[in-house]
């Protein structure tokens, strides 16, 4: 029987790469181009699941994925935070002493810049993280290096210089699993969970108060809350929001009841055990 597929946006090597293979083994990463496409192929059925970065520790929410979320047409069923480590790597017989520039995408790029301006070596931009690594392997040059992760040296047959040159350790982003199991199964009532949702309020004086008011008075703990604008229309802001507990929990029910009457859009995208790295 074939391997079920797991679908990500990146080269191969890249930290989704990375992050598929830890949490699921068993299933085969399938890199795509974009995340539109990433989310396509889980619709679609060419792959069961999906492996989608929302935010970083430096960097914050990553650009485009909570547009995508709500009009993705999958739900959310498990989370994973991923400690991100960036290596230096050049083609094979290059050393340290001959490079002169490192190449990545910017966001690696400044999470390494300290260490890259002390090792003495000029950036460069690339697309992403592996496409760097896959670049550098097809196009050999001793003065140019790959800022990008473990997994990338091994898949396309380059050294590693210098490993672990980011320059905060607690560097760490966080993933979500995604199915198009429009109901998929309830998580485990021995774990604690996490719910996702989107809402838009209703055109009314303190309408947000009001909707996360009932939240407080029913002790629900809300950890995220973050507005985007709907389709560049100013007056269309739309929150996203994830708190713990589950909707059939006494309390959130009523703050959800609460959340609906003064809102004129309301969706929950998931339900799913807390990542155990959250208690650390």
């Amino acid at each position: 029987m074939s391997k079920q597929r797991i679908a990500f946006q990146g080269e191969l090597g890249a930290n989704s790469h990375e992050a598929c293979v830890a949490a699921f083994p068993d299933m085969e990463p399938v890199p795509h181009a974009t995340f539109e496409e990433a989310f396509e192929a889980v619709r679609g059925g060419d792959c069961q699941l999906g492996m989608i970065p929302v935010e970083n520790s430096i960097a914050g929410r990553v650009a485009d994925v909570h547009h995508l979320l709500p009009s993705s047409g999958l739900k959310i069923i498990g989370e994973r935070f991923k400690p991100i480590h960036f290596h230096l790597m050049a083609n094979p017989g290059v050393t340290l002493d001959q490079v002169t520039t490192a190449v990545s995408m910017p966001i690696a790029l400044g999470q390494c810049r300290r260490t890259l301006r002390r090792m003495g070596l000029k950036t460069e931009a690339a697309g992403d993280t592996a496409g760097a690594a896959k670049r550098l392997a097809e196009q050999p040059d001793p003065t140019r290096a790959a800022v990008s992760p473990a997994l990338c040296a091994e898949i396309y047959g380059l050294d590693i210089l210098a490993r672990d040159i980011e320059d905060e350790h607690h560097n760490t982003t966080r993933f979500l699993v995604m199915t198009a199991d429009a109901n998929p199964p309830p998580p485990p009532f021995t774990q604690p969970c996490v719910t996702s949702f989107i809402f838009r309020v209703k055109n009314l004086p303190a309408a947000l108060y009001k909707a996360l008011g009932g939240f407080a008075t029913n002790g629900v703990n809300m950890t995220k809350l973050e507005s985007y604008m709907e389709n560049g229309a100013f007056t269309a802001t739309f929150f996203y929001a994830e708190v713990d507990g589950r909707p059939e929990d006494i309390g959130l029910a009523r703050a959800f009841e609460e959340l609906s009457f003064f809102s004129e859009r309301f969706e929950i995208l998931g339900v799913y055990p807390a990542d155990p790295f959250r208690s650390r």
